[in-house]
């Protein structure tokens, strides 16, 4: 029996797949494939499918947590006017959490969740 994993993907809502993708976009994500109702989007070795599908307690509640090498490096990604000046996204600045994270919120055009931060060293 092989009980192998490849990967695992969340699929992401979007009430406006183009406003969507234009966002991941701009915060560096790359489009691998498109379609009317679905794009798959990477970062590195990372992915997600973004849906159109839009249910407001869905999207309101959906979090996405993203492990990166340096929070602080991608809040100011976040934070350049391609970002927050060109879609209407709520963010919060880097903090070192209990738990041994230090991370920042983000919340996208659609209102999904994104925790993003790096483990604390040490």
């Amino acid at each position: 029996m092989n009980l192998e994993t490849i990967e695992i993907k969340a699929f992401v809502p979007a009430r406006d797949l183009l406003e969507s993708l234009a966002f991941y976009k701009a915060l560096g994500f790359e489009a691998t494939m498109v379609s009317d109702d679905l794009a798959h989007l990477s970062h590195g070795k990372t992915a997600f499918l973004l849906s159109h599908f839009y249910n407001p307690e869905h999207a309101n509640n959906f979090v996405m947590h993203m492990l990166v090498a340096n929070a602080d490096d991608w809040y100011q990604n976040v934070m350049k006017d391609a970002v927050v000046g060109n879609f209407a996204v709520r963010t919060s600045p880097p903090e070192d959490r209990p738990w041994g994270i230090r991370d920042f919120t983000v919340i996208d055009p659609t209102g999904v969740l994104w925790r993003i931060g790096q483990v604390i060293p040490g």
